[in-house]
Parts: C-alpha cells; sequence; structure tokens
C-alpha cells in the first residue's frame, strides 16, 4: 500500500505544480513556423532528476544491507527506469510540442503515460525505494502515517480493483469528450488535470493488477480488468477513427499548417488508442496469465513490504 501511495502523491505534486509544463496552446508565430523542441520546463526537470536520485540512494542502500532479494531488485531498478525514461520522453520530449500540433502525436502522449510509465512505474515500486533514501526519522514518521486506519482506509476505497478501473474508465472518456478535449488544449491548467487525471488513474488501475493483485489466486480478476479495459478503450479509438467528422476543431489550424488532413489526423489518432492500446492491455493479461499458471508471483512482485520494513528500521 505504501508505496505505490507515496508515487501517487509524489507524481500527482509533480504535475498539479507545474501548471505551464503541458500548455498546449499556440501562438500565431508558432503556427506560421512550428518547431519542434525539447520542453525543459524547471519543475518537470527538477522532479524528474530529484525522483531519479532518490531512487538511486534509495537503491544503494538496499544493495548494501545484504544478499536477500538483489537479483528483484535490480529487475526493479530497470522497470523503474524505463518508466522514468517514458515518462521523461512524454513530457519533456519533443513529442510534448508535436502534440499541440498533431492529435494523433498527442495520443501517442497520453497512451505512453498511461500503458508504458505507469505500469512500469508500479512494477518498479519506486515508493518503498525512495522511502530509504530519507533520514531513519522520516522514514518511521512517513510508516507511521500510511500504517493510520484512517490512511488505510482511504486508499482501500480508491485502489480496490473495481474503483480502480472505474476511476481509469471515467478519465479516459470523459476527457475524451469533444468540449473537455479542446478545453484541456485551450488552456493550461485544464490540460495538466487532464494529464494528471489519466497518469494517476493509470497508475491505481496497473497497481490493482500488478500490485496487491500480483498474485497467482487473483490472476482471473486482473484478467477480466484488463480485457474489459481492451474492449472499452478499443471501442473509444474505434468511434474516434470512424467518425465521419471532426471531433476536436482545435486542431485544424495547427493541423492544416503542416499541410496535413485533420480528419485524417483524427483518425490515425484513434487508431492509436485501437490497434496498440489494445496490443499492450493483451501484452498485460499474458503477464497475467503466465504468472497464474506457474503459480508464484514474479520476482519483481517479491518486496511487497518494503515500505514497512523500512519505516521500522531503528
Amino acid at each position: 500500500m505504501a508505496p505505490v501511495t507515496l508515487l501517487l502523491n509524489a507524481l500527482a505534486a509533480w504535475l498539479l505544480l507545474t501548471p505551464n509544463a503541458d500548455a498546449h496552446v499556440l501562438t500565431p508565430d508558432e503556427l506560421a513556423a512550428p518547431r519542434l523542441e525539447w520542453t525543459f520546463t524547471p519543475w518537470v526537470v527538477a522532479l524528474l532528476a530529484a525522483s531519479l536520485v532518490a531512487y538511486l540512494i534509495g537503491y544503494a542502500r538496499l544493495q548494501r544491507r545484504g544478499e536477500h532479494d538483489r537479483a528483484g531488485r535490480r529487475t526493479r531498478l530497470a522497470l523503474f527506469l524505463g518508466g522514468w525514461l517514458a515518462l521523461a520522453a512524454a513530457l519533456v520530449s519533443p513529442l510534448d510540442t508535436l502534440g499541440a500540433l498533431l492529435f494523433s502525436a498527442h495520443m501517442v502522449q497520453h497512451e505512453t503515460m498511461m500503458l508504458i510509465a505507469a505500469p512500469l512505474c508500479v512494477l518498479g515500486r519506486p515508493a518503498s525505494v525512495w522511502l530509504w533514501a530519507l533520514p531513519r526519522g522520516a522514514r518511521k514518521a512517513v510508516g507511521a502515517i500510511v500504517r493510520a486506519r484512517a490512511f488505510g482506509a482511504a486508499w482501500g476505497s480508491i485502489s480496490a480493483p473495481v474503483a480502480a478501473w472505474v476511476l481509469h474508465a471515467a478519465a479516459l472518456w470523459a476527457w475524451h469528450a469533444p468540449m473537455l478535449f479542446d478545453a484541456a488544449l485551450a488552456n493550461p491548467a485544464v490540460h495538466t488535470l487532464q494529464h494528471a487525471s489519466f497518469l494517476i488513474t493509470a497508475l491505481l488501475f496497473w497497481w490493482a493488477i500488478f500490485g496487491e493483485g500480483g498474485q497467482r489466486r487473483d490472476g482471473g480478476r486482473a484478467m477480466l480488468l484488463l480485457f474489459t479495459t481492451m474492449v472499452h478503450t478499443s471501442a473509444l479509438g474505434a468511434l474516434i477513427t470512424l467518425a465521419p467528422a471532426l471531433w476536436y476543431p482545435s486542431y485544424v489550424e495547427p493541423t492544416s499548417s503542416l499541410g496535413l488532413n485533420p480528419l485524417r489526423d483524427q483518425q490515425l489518432g484513434g487508431l492509436i488508442m485501437w490497434v496498440p492500446g489494445a496490443l499492450a492491455y493483451l501484452i498485460g493479461a499474458l503477464a497475467v496469465c503466465a504468472r497464474w499458471l506457474m503459480g508464484t508471483p514474479a520476482p519483481w512482485l517479491a518486496d511487497r513490504d518494503a515500505a514497512a520494513r523500512g519505516s521500522s528500521v531503528q
């Protein structure tokens, strides 16, 4: 519970404290001569760097404590680094600026956050490692907070499989409604809220799959969550792809400035959600099925109580 809770709080702060990081409002000069640039927003860069440094410090301390689970920690380190790089690519690389010009690029950005960064971050268990980067007193304080009954009840209400599924589905369908999607493009604060909704609910969803659900007895439930999510996201992608008219008129001017057809761009964006998105959920289902049939949790799921152990160390 504690690892993902801390991760959610850190990522929520990251996105909500950087309202200008994800602005997709283009000036007339930018429309006339669009350029793809890295978006080195100070808050985003600082928090990315801090998350990486904290993980490496915590990882080094855990490695010095003994031989137990060294291979598992190395695997989780690789998974975290993969998720960290995917999140950096979505929020810092030229993909972010391209998303202001093309709906299809914006969809790639969202899918990268939800289907690559989120599951890899959950599998990497960063919060439990970040905990070990804290001083001993701070570790104990954080442990006391997450073990509190009120905190546990609140966490359980939003991280339960059905709740996580509903929250993630609601975020996906609501934010792809034309009115809300265009509002996110026009207003940096709304766009930040959109990205925060996608990322946080995706973390909750994948926690239901690979977190507390990371046990053989829960394989059937995890596969059901993945299958139903694949179905409804594919349906949304198909609706966008097959729509006979534009859903998002805000993209008409920037897409046309590149000499591209806005409707074709919208169709490509829907296709990205439809096919590669469904493939990602299928890969997740195959991983769960393999874990279920093997009868043992994967090595990167073995350290569920690392945060509790860290908070109790004197």
